[in-house]
C-alpha cells in the first residue's frame, strides 16, 4: 500500500502527485473509505463512485478559494479526507465527531452547509454573483447528482443561470447511465473539438467574415448554425443544457483521472456557464454496493466480507409495520394510492409498488408535486398516502396548505423519521413537523406509541375524510404486531394508561413509553404519576386535558419535537384560553436551536427526553429544593 493518504493535508499536496499516483490514492481511499463506513455506518455507495471525480477536481482547482458546494452532501466523504479532517475521519456521525454532511463550521473547505437535494446550482450561483459583484475572479464549482437534478429547484436555478451567463461550472455526476462505447466515444471527440480555444475562436472569426457579406453571408451562418445544431441533436446528448445557455462538456469517464481533468481545465477558462457530464458507476470498488447500490447508500456498521448489518434484530420498525398494513389496507380498498419522493425503499412502499404498480407513483426528488399530485388525486375521489421523510415534507408547506387544506382534501402524510435521527444529524432530524403542520386548519395530526396503535392510525385516518398527517420515529424495538384487522380510533380521543395523583405526564409517540418507565420508577420514591397516551396532537382532547388540569395542579408534556409551537404549546395554549390555570406547568421537547448529529440515546439524554431526563423534571417540580437522587 502506498500510504499516500496520510501525506495528503490539504488539497494543494494533490497537485505534486502524478496521475499514476493520484490512480493510487484512489485504489487507497476506497479501501480506507470501505473500512471506515463498515464500523461507523454512513452514505457509502455514493462516495465510493466519486473518489476519482473528487481528486480532480480538488487537483485542478484551488480550495477554498475555489469553492466546490455538493449537492445533499452525502457524497462528500472523500472531500473531507483531503481537506484536513483524515485524522478525524473514524469519527464521522459520532456525537462531537465529523458531521456525515458538508458543515462550514467544521472546515473552510465546505463552502455551503448542505442535507437536502437540489440545492447546489442555487446555492452556487449565488455564490458566482456574489464574486462578480465583489470583483474576485475565483471559481464555483456545483456538484450535482442524476437524481437531485429531478427536483424542481434545480431546473429553477438552470433556468436562471442559462440567462445571468455567469461563469459557473456544474458537474453531473450522473451514477445512472452506463457509457456507450460507440456514442461516447465520438460524443467525447466532439467535445474535444469544441472546447478548443483556436477553434472557437476560428468559428467565431468566421463567422464574422460571413456576416459581413451581404445577403449571402447571413444566410450561410444560419445554415451552418441548423447543421451544427441538428448533429448536436443526434450524436450529443446535452442539448437540454445548450438550449437553457449552458455550454454541455460529456459525457465523461467519472473513473479516468486524466479525463476528468482535462474537462474541468477547459470549462474552467470557457467564459459562461458549463455543464460537465460526468458518468460514474455507483459502488464502484466493492462488488456488494455496485450490486446493490441501493441497500449501502446509506447503511449502518456492516460486515466487509458478506454485507450483513452488524448487531440483527428480531424486533421490528414503524417502516415495516407501516409497509406491510397499508398493503393489507390497499387490497380492500381499490381507491388507495401510494405517493413517494425518490424513497421507495426507505419509506417501505417496495411491496406495494410491486403488489399494486397502477397505483405506485415515485415522482423523483419533488416533493412539492408529490404532495398536489396527491390531492388531484384526492380531487377525484381517491385515497392518496404519500410517504415521506418528516424533513423532507419541509419543502412542500405551501403545497400542503394551499392545495390539500385549504380544499380539505383527503391526503394522508405517513412522516417517517419523524423525532431525532441519530447521526445524519440537523439536515435530518424530522422535528418540526407538529409544529409547521398543527396550525394549518382542517389537519389531523397523530402519533402512535406502537405498531399496533400505528396499524390502527392507518386505519383512522383512511375514514377521516380531509388531510391527516401520522409522524414515527426511524427507531427499530418495536414487539410484534397482531395481524388482525386494524380499527378506527376514537376519533380526537387520548388514552389513559395510568392513573395517579397530582403530576400528569402527557407523551406523544415515541415518547410515551419512557413516560410510562419514568412513572413506574418514580412510584418507588413516593412520586406517583397520571400517565397519558396523547395519540391526536391536532384536534386535542380538550375534554381530558381539562380533567387532568382541574386534578393535577403539575402537568408534563413530553415530545419528541422543538417546544416552539409544538404539542406542549398547543395544550398551554387551550388552558389559557379556556382560563384554566395549573399551578405547574412544564414542556419537555426540543430547544431552539438545530440538534447536532450521534447516537438517538445520546441525544436524547442530552435534551432530557431520556427516562432519566424525565425523571430529573418531574422531582424538579414537586421537590425543588432537593437534590436529584442517583437512579431517579
Amino acid at each position: 500500500m502506498s500510504n499516500l493518504l496520510s501525506r495528503i493535508q490539504q488539497p494543494s499536496d494533490l497537485k505534486q502527485l502524478s496521475d499514476k499516483q493520484l490512480n493510487e490514492l484512489a485504489a487507497e481511499i476506497r479501501k480506507f473509505l470501505l473500512k471506515t463506513v463498515a464500523q461507523t455506518g454512513g452514505h457509502l455507495a455514493s462516495n465510493l463512485g466519486v473518489v476519482e471525480l473528487t481528486l480532480a477536481l480538488h487537483t485542478v482547482f484551488d480550495s477554498p478559494i475555489d469553492q466546490i458546494i455538493w449537492d445533499v452532501g452525502h457524497q462528500s466523504y472523500i472531500h473531507k479526507m483531503l481537506t484536513g479532517r483524515f485524522s478525524r475521519f473514524e469519527t464521522l456521525r459520532q456525537y462531537n465527531g465529523l458531521s456525515g454532511f458538508p458543515k462550514p463550521e467544521e472546515s473552510v473547505h465546505d463552502a455551503f452547509g448542505t442535507g437536502h437535494s437540489s440545492t447546489s446550482i442555487s446555492a452556487a450561483i449565488g455564490l458566482a454573483k456574489a464574486r462578480d459583484l465583489m470583483g474576485e475572479n475565483n471559481k464555483v464549482v456545483a456538484v450535482i447528482g442524476d437524481g437531485s437534478l429531478t427536483g424542481g429547484m434545480a431546473f429553477e436555478a438552470l433556468n436562471h443561470l442559462g440567462h445571468l451567463q455567469t461563469d459557473l461550472i456544474i458537474v453531473l455526476n450522473d451514477n445512472e447511465m452506463s457509457i456507450s462505447k460507440n456514442v461516447g466515444a465520438l460524443s467525447r471527440y466532439l467535445t474535444r473539438l469544441r472546447l478548443n480555444p483556436k477553434l472557437r475562436r476560428l468559428k467565431a472569426d468566421v463567422q464574422d467574415i460571413l456576416q459581413r457579406i451581404p445577403r449571402l453571408g447571413q444566410a450561410t451562418v444560419r445554415t451552418l448554425e441548423k447543421l451544427e445544431d441538428s448533429i448536436r441533436f443526434l450524436v450529443t446528448p446535452g442539448m437540454l443544457f445548450e438550449e437553457l445557455g449552458i455550454a454541455y462538456f460529456g459525457p465523461v469517464d467519472g473513473h479516468n483521472i486524466s479525463d476528468i481533468k482535462f474537462h474541468l481545465k477547459q470549462a474552467s477558462i470557457h467564459k459562461g456557464p458549463v455543464l460537465i457530464h460526468v458518468l460514474t458507476t455507483k459502488g464502484k470498488g466493492y462488488e456488494l454496493a455496485e450490486k446493490n447500490p441501493q441497500h449501502f447508500h446509506g447503511t449502518g456498521p456492516f460486515e466487509i466480507t458478506n454485507g450483513k448489518k452488524i448487531g440483527g434484530r428480531v424486533s421490528t420498525s414503524y417502516t415495516e409495520v407501516f409497509a406491510k398494513t397499508i398493503v393489507e389496507l390497499a387490497r380492500e380498498n381499490s381507491k388507495i394510492l401510494a405517493i413517494t419522493a425518490a424513497m421507495t425503499d426507505g419509506t417501505g412502499l417496495i411491496n406495494f409498488a410491486k403488489e399494486f404498480p397502477e397505483r405506485f407513483f415515485d415522482v423523483g426528488i419533488a416533493e412539492e408535486h408529490a404532495v398536489t399530485l396527491a390531492a388531484g388525486f384526492a380531487k377525484k375521489g381517491f385515497r392518496p398516502v404519500v410517504a415521506v421523510y418528516s424533513t423532507f415534507l419541509q419543502r412542500a408547506y405551501d403545497q400542503i396548505v394551499h392545495d390539500v387544506c385549504l380544499q380539505k382534501l383527503p391526503v394522508l402524510f405517513m412522516l417517517d423519521r419523524a423525532g431525532l435521527v441519530g447521526p445524519d444529524g440537523p439536515t435530518h432530524h424530522g422535528v418540526f413537523d407538529l409544529s409547521y403542520l398543527r396550525h394549518i386548519p382542517n389537519m389531523v395530526i397523530m402519533a402512535p406509541k406502537d405498531g399496533r396503535e400505528l396499524r390502527d392510525m392507518l386505519a383512522t385516518a383512511l375514514a377521516y375524510n380531509g388531510p391527516a398527517a401520522i409522524r414515527y420515529p426511524k427507531r427499530d424495538g418495536l414487539k410484534p404486531v397482531a395481524e388482525d384487522v386494524p380499527q378506527p380510533l376514537p376519533f380526537g380521543r387520548s388514552e389513559l394508561i395510568r392513573e395517579g395523583e397530582k403530576i400528569a405526564l402527557i407523551g406523544v409517540g415515541s415518547m410515551v413509553e419512557p413516560a410510562l418507565e419514568a412513572a413506574l420508577r418514580l412510584q418507588k420514591y413516593g412520586i406517583n404519576c397520571t400517565v397519558v397516551n396523547a395519540r391526536f396532537v391536532k384536534p386535542l382532547d380538550e375534554e381530558l386535558i381539562l380533567r387532568l388540569a382541574e386534578s393535577h395542579p403539575n402537568i408534563v408534556t413530553i415530545e419528541e419535537n422543538v417546544i416552539a409551537g409544538g404539542f406542549g404549546s398547543a395544550v398551554l395554549e387551550f388552558l389559557v384560553m379556556k382560563g384554566v390555570r395549573v399551578e405547574k406547568f412544564k414542556m419537555l421537547g426540543l430547544p431552539d436551536q438545530f440538534v447536532t448529529h450521534g447516537a438517538t440515546e445520546i441525544l436524547l439524554e442530552k435534551h432530557g427526553l431520556s427516562v432519566e431526563g424525565i425523571c430529573r423534571a418531574v422531582r424538579e417540580m414537586v421537590l425543588p429544593t432537593v437534590g436529584i437522587r442517583a437512579g431517579v
